[in-house]
């Protein structure tokens, strides 16, 4: 009895397996990443028996600038630590704060003297 082979049916295959990070530089990844935003979220708890003792929620979001504010997080940009404009204003209110509470020590100041001169 005889097999019949086919030589093209023996020799090894070339064939590459593509994987999903084949072809991915950490740029192309960071790109993705940053497009469409990652979200982490997770909760660590901390028991002695049935006390709790400690509960840490954790969420982060990884993303875009432009990706965060499509999504209403901007919080940056009145952080009067990373905008000069947001610490120009901040002490414009401070400034404002002060004025006022000088104005209401003197008006009460100014009430206690009209109520002693009652008596």
């Amino acid at each position: 009895m005889t097999l019949a082979t086919n030589p093209q049916s023996i020799a090894p295959t070339n064939r590459q397996f593509q994987s999903a990070t084949s072809g991915s530089s950490l740029a192309d990844v960071l790109e993705r990443v940053l497009d469409k935003g990652v979200v982490i979220a997770g909760d660590i708890t901390v028991s002695v028996g049935a006390t709790e003792l400690l509960n840490i929620r954790i969420r982060l979001l990884i993303s875009s600038v432009d990706k965060a504010k499509e999504m209403g997080i901007n919080w940056w940009e009145n952080n009067p630590f990373l905008n000069a404009q947001a610490q120009h204003q901040s002490q414009q209110l401070l400034q404002a704060n002060q004025q006022l509470q000088s104005r209401i020590e003197s008006l009460e100041q100014e009430l206690r003297s009209l109520k002693a001169a009652q008596f």
